[in-house]
C-alpha cells in the first residue's frame, strides 16, 4: 500500500500496529515514572528511621516530608511551558538527571535542614519529569488506545512507590535509611544514559512546530517504513482550536478554562489523600499498635493498587472518561473511610488498604491521560504539567493536614474519615467538567503542517 504524499500524523499512528519503536518509548517513559514514584515516596518510608536516629518529633518532619512537594509543584509549573516551547525530549532528560543527582546528594544530609533543601531540589526534577513523560507517551499513541497505554505507563508511579516500601523494609535494617536514597539517585542517572541514546522527540510536537520534514519522516519511519513515501505531514486536532499562541494561553482560554480548573481541583484532592497516606500511614499504623516492619509493609500495599489504572484506561477509551474517573473517586472516599474502621484486625486492614489503594490510585493515575486527551498539541505539555503542578499543593496540604491532626490528637478512625472527604470533592469536580464540556474530545479539527 502506498500512502499519500501528504500524511496526517495521527491517522498514520492510528492505522499502523503499535511498533517495537513505540514500545521502546513506552518502556523509557514507564521507567521515568517508576523512578519518580520511588523517589517521591522514599522519604515517607525512611521517616520512622529519621525520628529514631535524629531524635526529632513527628510534627517536626512535616517540612522535610513536604519539601519535595514544593519542588514538584515548581518543577511542573515551569516544565510544561518549557516543553511546549523547546520540546519534550530535552526537558524530560534534564529533569531525570536533576532528580537523580539531588536524591543521591540527599543521602549525605546530616540534619533536617540539609535534607529539606536536597528534597526540594529533588522535587524540581521529579515535577518536571512526570508531565513530560505523560505528554511524550500520549503523542506516540494511536487515538483508540491512548488512555489505555498512557494509564499503563503511569502505573509506573504507584509501582515505584510500592517497590520503594518493600525495598526500604529490606534495606534499612541492613544498610540504614541512607541506602534508599543512594539507590534513588543512581538508578535515574543510569536511565539518563539510555534516554540519550534511544528517546526520540514527540513527532506531533515536531509537526506542530514546523520542523523539517526529513526529521519527522525519520521518526515515523521507525513506526512504519511507509513514512518514507511522505512528502509533507499534517497534524489534525480533535480538541477545539484557540487563537492562543502559547501553551499557557491555550490552558486559560475560554474553551478550556472551566475544564482546566476542574482538572486542577480533582488532582489536588487526589494528592491530599495520596501524600497524606504515603507519608503518614507507616507512623499511624505503628501508633495504632502494629510492629514497625508490618506497618511499613501494609502501607506499601496502598500505592501498589495503582496497577488498576490499566483497566480504567480501557474503560476510558470506550466510555465517558470523566464519569469513569468520577466513580473511582466516589468509591475511594468509601474505602478510605473503611481503613479507619479496620485497625482491630490486621487481615482486614491488609485487604482494605489494598482495595483503597487500588481505587484511589486508579482514579488518580487516570487523570494525566484525561488531561492529555483534553488539550491540543500546542498546549498539551502545559495543560498536563499545570494540572500536576497545581495538584502538588494538595500533597503539601495532605502532609500538613495529618500533622495537624496529630497535634490535635485526632483518633485513628476520625483521621481517615477526614481524609475521605477530598475523594468526594474530586468526584464532584469531574462531573462539573463533564457538564461544562459534554462534547469533550469531539471538537473542531485544526490542521497544522510540518515543513
Amino acid at each position: 500500500m502506498t500512502i499519500s504524499a501528504r500524511v496526517d500524523v495521527q491517522d498514520f499512528l492510528d492505522r499502523h500496529p503499535f511498533s517495537p519503536f513505540q514500545w521502546g518509548v513506552f518502556a523509557l517513559c514507564f521507567l521515568v515514572v517508576l523512578l519518580d514514584g520511588f523517589d517521591t515516596a522514599a522519604i515517607g518510608y525512611i521517616a520512622p528511621s529519621l525520628i529514631k536516629e535524629w531524635g526529632v518529633t513527628k510534627p517536626a518532619l512535616a517540612p522535610v516530608l513536604s519539601a519535595a512537594l514544593f519542588g514538584l509543584a515548581a518543577g511542573a509549573l515551569s516544565a510544561g511551558p518549557l516543553a511546549d516551547r523547546f520540546g519534550r525530549r530535552a526537558v524530560l532528560i534534564g529533569s531525570v538527571a536533576l532528580f537523580g543527582i539531588a536524591c543521591a546528594a540527599s543521602s549525605q544530609a546530616g540534619d533536617l535542614g540539609a535534607l529539606t533543601a536536597f528534597r526540594f531540589v529533588t522535587g524540581l526534577g521529579l515535577g518536571a519529569a512526570m508531565p513530560n513523560a505523560v505528554t511524550l507517551m500520549s503523542e506516540f499513541c494511536p487515538g483508540q488506545r491512548r488512555s489505555t497505554l498512557t494509564n499503563a505507563m503511569f502505573c509506573g508511579f504507584p509501582l515505584g512507590a510500592a517497590f520503594g516500601g518493600f525495598l526500604a523494609a529490606w534495606m534499612i535494617p541492613i544498610w540504614g535509611w541512607r541506602s534508599v536514597l543512594v539507590l534513588g539517585g543512581i538508578a535515574p542517572l543510569l536511565l539518563v544514559a539510555a534516554m540519550l541514546l534511544m528517546l526520540p522527540e514527540s513527532v506531533r510536537y515536531l509537526v506542530a512546530k514546523g520542523r523539517p520534514v526529513e526529521r519527522i519522516r525519520a521518526v515515523l519511519a521507525r513506526v512504519s517504513a511507509e513514512a518514507a513515501n511522505a512528502a509533507s505531514f499534517v497534524l489534525s486536532e480533535k480538541a477545539p482550536a484557540t487563537d492562543a499562541r502559547s501553551g499557557a494561553g491555550v490552558v486559560l482560554s475560554p474553551a478550556y478554562r472551566v475544564g482546566s480548573a476542574m482538572l486542577w481541583l480533582a488532582y489536588f484532592m487526589g494528592l491530599v489523600i495520596f501524600y497524606a497516606l504515603i507519608n503518614w500511614m507507616p507512623i499511624l499504623f505503628k501508633d495504632a499498635g502494629l510492629a514497625p516492619k508490618d506497618a511499613t509493609l501494609i502501607a506499601a500495599l496502598f500505592p501498589l493498587g495503582g496497577v488498576g489504572a490499566v483497566a480504567f484506561g480501557w474503560l476510558m477509551d470506550r466510555f465517558n472518561p470523566n464519569r469513569i474517573i468520577a466513580i473511582g473517586f466516589g468509591l475511594t472516599a468509601v474505602a478510605i473511610w473503611g481503613i479507619g474502621q479496620s485497625v482491630g484486625s490486621v487481615a482486614t486492614l491488609v485487604v482494605v488498604v489494598f482495595v483503597a489503594g487500588t481505587l484511589m490510585n486508579t482514579a488518580q493515575s487516570s487523570l494525566p491521560a484525561l488531561a492529555a486527551a483534553f488539550y491540543p498539541t500546542q498546549g498539551r505539555a502545559t495543560g498536563v504539567a499545570w494540572m500536576l503542578g497545581i495538584g502538588r499543593f494538595g500533597g503539601i496540604a495532605g502532609s500538613f493536614l495529618v500533622a495537624e491532626a496529630q497535634r490535635q490528637q485526632l483518633g485513628f478512625g476520625p483521621t481517615f474519615t477526614l481524609l475521605a472527604i477530598p475523594g468526594v470533592i474530586a468526584m464532584a469536580a469531574l462531573l462539573v467538567k463533564q457538564a461544562a464540556r459534554p462534547d469533550q474530545g469531539l471538537g473542531v479539527p485544526a490542521g497544522v503542517t510540518g515543513h
